[in-house]
């Protein structure tokens, strides 16, 4: 049985590899109108796709409220879905871009083209809308896609991944264009991983435990990020009322996702004007505060927070607060316990905002505004593949440019060197 799965799986990556040399030259236009009909085939199939979401989360009714979030779909949410492919149908085609030409003294003529990078495996948990957004991005990026989604959304997945199939089947598309590893068998991940001959880089997007599972496995590039520690630090010249918004903003409009604030930074100065009115509002929401001593002191139900507590992606309603006393002392403090993803202060002091910016060792750093704008629909991207900490070869959302690489190309007149 085991065996049967491994040759499975490497068949799915052989014709991966195939088909990405025929998808690689594909026409812009002929991209843009499959996409396009693959946003309106998740709307036309729908009612088949919640009722495989249904099913999904009746299965796991158990396992919390964020949890919950992240895997549900409505009809809102297939209508992003879809809208994201139209904007990624949109946006401009990365391939064949010439990034940079010179000529050099002998006469040859050198070009840097961006190129797809070839065969991309997606490693990911709860969130069924993956599905849809890995597949138009790899798709219009040049790359072959495949697919291995958690156990906790393989009907949702299937659903999704089926309806998109059928128009890549529609187009005669080469089979192999979009997989999906259809198994909960977690020993599929395995030998994914070892296909380095196939398969060109793997994206793990869930959890810190498998993302350390798959650097430690995987004989192929992985691009990663382990954690999602976001902070925001409200400064001693921050607007309070501002600040009040984008705090309850970044840790209450998806608490489960990796770009919620996890915690919350207040210089000691105004964090007595600061703290009551907002450690209330997150009472009320149902937030609980795991605080320090000042923190304690403002709020006597919060509980003390332990060193852990700080380093901890909660992904609920859980939040970490601490008083520090500069923005020197908030900038080390994140670069001490954050996970370098998402990180921002409030300030209408732009000199201060700057040192942030500069400090601050994140991919995303912001001055006024919520972490939950690390996202490639929320930065113009159409969609994204993941969110990368990494510092090669992608950092932050990660787009159609970050789904490329690139190739020299040079043009001679019978040059020989010397």
């Amino acid at each position: 049985m085991k065996q049967n799965l491994k040759d499975k799986i490497e068949n799915i990556a052989k014709l991966a590899q195939a088909a990405s040399r025929r998808l690689a030259i594909l026409p812009l236009a002929t991209k843009n109108a499959i996409l396009e009909d693959m946003a309106t085939a998740l709307l036309n199939k729908q009612a088949i796709i919640l009722k495989a979401n249904r099913k999904d989360v009746l299965a796991a009714k158990s396992k919390g409220k964020a949890f919950i979030d992240r895997l549900s779909l409505d009809e809102a949410r297939i209508k992003q879905m879809a809208d994201s492919l139209l904007d990624i149908a949109k946006l401009k085609d990365p391939v064949g871009e010439v990034m940079r030409a010179w000529n050099t003294a002998n006469g040859l003529s050198i070009q840097k083209v961006r190129v797809p990078i070839g065969v991309v495996a997606i490693i990911y948990e709860s969130r069924p809308n993956v599905t849809a957004d890995c597949i138009g991005l790899c798709f219009k990026s040049g790359n072959c896609v495949i697919l291995r989604g958690g156990s906790e959304a393989i009907s949702s997945n299937l659903a999704i991944f089926n309806v998109l199939n059928q128009v890549m089947q529609k187009h005669n598309l080469a089979e192999g264009t979009i997989n999906l590893i259809a198994t909960t068998d977690r020993q599929g991940i395995d030998y994914l991983l070892k296909l380095n001959n196939y398969v060109d880089l793997v994206i793990p997007r869930g959890g810190e435990e498998l993302i350390k599972k798959v650097v430690s496995s995987s004989r192929i590039p992985v691009i990663k990020h382990y954690k999602g520690i976001c902070h925001v630090y409200v400064d001693e010249d921050a607007d309070l009322n501002m600040a009040e918004n984008i705090c309850l903003n970044a840790k209450l409009q998806r608490p489960g996702v990796c770009n919620a604030m996890e915690s919350m930074l207040v210089q000691r100065d105004v964090a007595g004007r600061f703290l009551p009115g907002i450690l209330k509002k997150f009472k009320d929401a149902g937030v609980e505060i795991r605080g320090c001593a000042f923190t304690q002191k403002i709020a006597k139900w919060a509980k003390r927070a332990t060193e852990k507590d700080y380093r901890t992606e909660y992904s609920d309603l859980i939040l970490s607060v601490k008083v520090v006393d500069d923005l020197d002392a908030a900038i080390a403090r994140i670069n001490e316990y954050g996970s370098h993803h998402s990180d921002s202060i409030v300030t209408d002091n732009n000199n201060s905002a700057a040192k942030f910016l500069k400090q601050v060792d994140s991919a995303c750093v912001y001055q006024n505004a919520s972490t939950r704008f690390t996202d490639g629909g929320q930065f113009g991207m159409g969609a994204e593949i993941g969110i990368s900490t990494d510092k090669l070869h992608a950092r932050g959302p990660m787009g159609l440019e970050e789904l490329t690489t690139y190739k020299y190309v040079v043009y001679g007149c019978g040059q020989v060197r010397e």
